[in-house]
């Protein structure tokens, strides 16, 4: 399941995320790749103690946790403290699967069943530095306005294309979902989305909205794992 999250952070977030971005030192990105990835990856980034990488992670989160979208697709458990890329004019990221497991700050393990990316540059001012991204469907290619997200399985194999003109800054990060099955959480998703649709129909107290609900609870009960 591949979930655009619109306006996680706005325009004036997004522009002060650059501004403390644009202070920092950026670093061979290589230096948190698995074995694998590191063949495939040229980029920079921030490094992950940085107090600026904190300091807009913390922010970030924040804005997620009271994203109902976001919490509705990813059903998160543990989300790892986002970090920050970017891409400069012939950088690229060829194809590759997520570590299974990442160690957040403290040796917490995160089991990535989700990836996220947050676009943190608009798309008008850089060309190429497309997220494609395989799935059963076929490819999908991602580059969405600035402050907008996108939310995938992290299994799937997906590259960033090589940037020729401009710069692409990102945040991105993993999500340990309470249900770990993506066929699963897909359902849950779409479940939810009909709840509120119905929900506003129908008002609370029709049948068919306790009907639904109980079964969405009942179904979260069953797969969840917390």
């Amino acid at each position: 399941m591949l979930v655009r999250i619109p306006s996680v952070l706005s325009s004036d977030e997004v522009a002060a995320c650059r501004r403390i971005l644009a202070g920092g030192a950026w670093v061979d990105g290589r230096a948190t790749a698995g074995q694998q990835s590191t063949l495939a990856k040229h980029n920079l980034q921030v490094p992950e103690e940085a107090a600026e990488a904190r300091e807009l992670g913390q922010a970030i989160l924040t804005a997620l946790g009271r994203n109902p979208t976001f919490v509705s697709a990813a059903l998160p458990n543990r989300v790892f403290p986002p970090l920050f890329n970017r891409y400069d004019v012939g950088m690229t990221f060829g194809a590759h699967v997520d570590n299974a497991i990442r160690f957040a700050p403290g040796n917490i393990r995160v089991r990535t069943d989700l990836s996220c990316t947050l676009f943190l540059t608009p798309p008008e001012d850089y060309d190429g530095g497309e997220l494609v991204i395989e799935d059963v469907y076929g490819e999908k290619s991602v580059k969405f306005d600035a402050g907008d997200m996108v939310l995938y399985p992290a299994s799937s194999l997906h590259r960033v294309t090589p940037v020729t003109r401009g710069s692409r800054w990102a945040a991105f990060s993993w999500v340990q979902s309470m249900v770990k099955d993506d066929g699963q959480r897909a359902l849950l998703h779409r479940m939810d989305t009909a709840i509120q649709e119905t929900r506003g129909a129908l008002g609370d107290a029709h049948s068919a909205v306790l009907t639904l609900t109980a079964t969405y609870h009942n179904l979260l009960r069953m797969w969840a794992e917390v």
